[in-house]
């Protein structure tokens, strides 16, 4: 399981360091192969290669007729892009993903479980900002899907 958030600094080419603690976790679980892919959020998704695959077999199976379901395949799947961990532990992170989620230098890799999220650090501060809210969101009900876990 991947977690933790981690800032982080892009290298000049674009290549994103796996932090120390996750590298390992990679190499096991996939060889160090991972995709890159976008999200409606405009940050980006990194996972290893076998959980991809099942998340990719799951989105083809969905009905194509569904506008809705055909736009979020054609995102998902159409930036899916296979890299590879080289010696130093970096991935490549593709120009066009990091002008999706505009992302330049500095980010935040943040681990989701299976997956990791790549944020640029002003757009992650500004949703961290505005999830903690002027009095850390105490004035806000967690949603409704959250209610039966013991905090």
């Amino acid at each position: 399981m991947f977690r933790g958030a981690t800032k982080i600094t892009l290298d000049a080419k674009g290549r994103l360091a796996i932090p120390t603690k996750h590298r390992d976790s990679l190499l096991e679980r996939c060889d160090g192969n991972v995709v890159v892919t976008v999200d409606r959020q405009r940050c980006l998704l990194i996972y290893p290669l076998r959980d991809w695959e099942d998340i990719e077999r799951q989105l083809n199976r969905l009905p194509s007729s569904n506008p809705k379901v055909r736009a979020y395949r054609q995102m998902m799947v159409g930036y899916a892009t296979d890299v590879a961990l080289d010696s130093a532990g970096r991935v490549l992170v593709p120009k066009e993903h990091r002008e999706f989620a505009g992302i330049d230098r500095a980010s935040w890799l943040i681990g989701q479980g299976t997956r990791f999220e790549l944020w640029d650090q002003g757009r992650w501060d500004a949703k961290t900002n505005g999830w903690t809210g002027p009095e850390d969101g105490e004035d806000e009900a967690p949603p409704e899907e959250l209610a039966g876990i013991a905090w």
